[in-house]
This record gives C-alpha cells, sequence and structure tokens, in this order.
C-alpha cells in the first residue's frame, strides 16, 4: 500500500479574504482563543463559526480541514516567541528553550500537536532558522549543528510536555494542581512503601512550603544548563580535535 499523499495548510499560498468575509488572520486568533479557553476537544468549525458571528461555511473558505486550521494555530502561537538575532549560541538556545517552555504553558493544547502536526508554517521556520544560525557561528559544523539544535530542542519538549498534559489533567477535573497532589498522596504513600527513601521524597512534594511551579522552574533551568555545558565541552573538543588534525598535517608537510 503507497503511503498517505501528506498534505499541509502551507502547500498551497492562502486565499484572498472574500468581500465582506472573514479573513484568515481573525479565524486564526479566534481559534487560539477558543483553544485556550476551551481546549482541544472543544474546537469545532461550527463552534469557531459561532464565535466569529459566521457560517462553517466561512471557515472553510480559508481552511480545508481541523487538522489544517491547527496547523496555524500552532504557527500562531509561534510568533510569541522572540528570538533577538546575532545573539551566541548559547544565548539563543536560552532564549529558544525558555520562549518555547512558555509559548506551551500558556497554550497547552500545543501538548497535543507538537509532533503529530508539522511545523512548517513561517514563524516555526524562523525560530528554526535562527538557530541554525547562531549554532553555525557559534563553531558548530556539519551534522553537529543539527545534533546540537535538537538536543535543546528535545530537551525543552521532554521536560515540558508532561508538565503541559499535567495541567490539562487539572483543568479537566476542575481542580488546582495542589489538588492534584492532595489527590495522589495517598496512592503515593500505599503503593512506594517497601521504597521508603523514594516515598518519603514524593511525599514532601504535599508540603504545605513546597512550591510546585518554582520547582518545575529551577529544575528546567538546572538541565539546561547542564546540557548547554555539555555541548559546550563537546564544541571544545572538536575544535581541539580540529587544531591537533591541523598541527600534524603541517608536521607531516
Amino acid at each position: 500500500m503507497s503511503p498517505k499523499e501528506f498534505t499541509s495548510v502551507w502547500a498551497r499560498p492562502p486565499r484572498a479574504q472574500r468581500e465582506p468575509g472573514l479573513s484568515r488572520d481573525q479565524i486564526v486568533r479566534a481559534a487560539v482563543e477558543l483553544l485556550d479557553t476551551d481546549g482541544l476537544d472543544a474546537l469545532s468549525m461550527r463552534k469557531l463559526g459561532a464565535k466569529l458571528g459566521a457560517g462553517a461555511t466561512s471557515v472553510y473558505w480559508h481552511v480545508a480541514n481541523k487538522d489544517e486550521l491547527l496547523e496555524l494555530a500552532m504557527d500562531e502561537a509561534y510568533a510569541e516567541m522572540v528570538l533577538p538575532p546575532g545573539q551566541t549560541w548559547r544565548e539563543t538556545a536560552g532564549t529558544y528553550a525558555y520562549g518555547l517552555r512558555s509559548t506551551i504553558l500558556r497554550h497547552s493544547w500545543l501538548a497535543s500537536l507538537i509532533g503529530t502536526l508539522p511545523s512548517l508554517g513561517p514563524q516555526a521556520l524562523r525560530c528554526a532558522a535562527t538557530m541554525l544560525d547562531a549554532f553555525s557561528r557559534g563553531g558548530f559544523r556539519g551534522l553537529d549543528i543539527d545534533y546540537a539544535v535538537s538536543a535543546v530542542v528535545s530537551y525543552t519538549l521532554g521536560a515540558t510536555l508532561p508538565e503541559a498534559s499535567w495541567r490539562n489533567s487539572a483543568e479537566k477535573a476542575n481542580h488546582t494542581e495542589q489538588e492534584q497532589v492532595a489527590a495522589l498522596s495517598p496512592v503515593i504513600e500505599r503503593v512506594s512503601a517497601d521504597y521508603p527513601a523514594l516515598r518519603e521524597r514524593y511525599l514532601s512534594y504535599g508540603s504545605a512550603d513546597f512550591d510546585p511551579l518554582l520547582a518545575r522552574k529551577i529544575g528546567f533551568d538546572y538541565g539546561l544548563v547542564a546540557m548547554m555545558d555539555g555541548l559546550e565541552a563537546r564544541l571544545r573538543q572538536a575544535h581541539d580535535q580540529h587544531t591537533l588534525g591541523q598541527t600534524q598535517q603541517s608536521v607531516r608537510d
């Protein structure tokens, strides 16, 4: 069986606005508002049309289906990430990582879309190109550029997506995070009885002076800095090996 043909809203130029009619920007902004308020499962073309005071037909003029609408909404979220040009690779990596984390936590519906729908819009590509440029200027070469950029992206997503999913589950249950932790504590106490050190640590997270939001911010920063330190060490090692190779070649010549 041949693979299904890949389609994307970015594979064709946007349609011109009908007069009178809704613009694509209006539709996308309204979709993001609905997603932020009601979540991914609640978004529909009919509900979006009602919010805009128009029928679903007006929405379909600009997008063929819900997936295309979500592609546009994702790129609208990426537009919030500000990556100043000319920064060092570490500065760019930090700005990107903190920006992406903040964007996902502001728009927690992204947790269900990243990796499922392609990020091929102009804002996502802008972010990718800025990262590529910074790491290239920073001295990474060849595939090391891709590996290093991917390491930053993968760390950011790996640390952030579970947090966003946890927040989503709390919102769906109409609970605060503290209430979620309190509800889990009796279960954790029971199932971790054979691991006293682990049990004590888990239960400490439910204490009154434990701030889960602050702890996650600190933990994210710790992991990001450690990973960039590792990348910097590898960059230095690659530079030293290159210099050594040039020296040996000079001696042979």
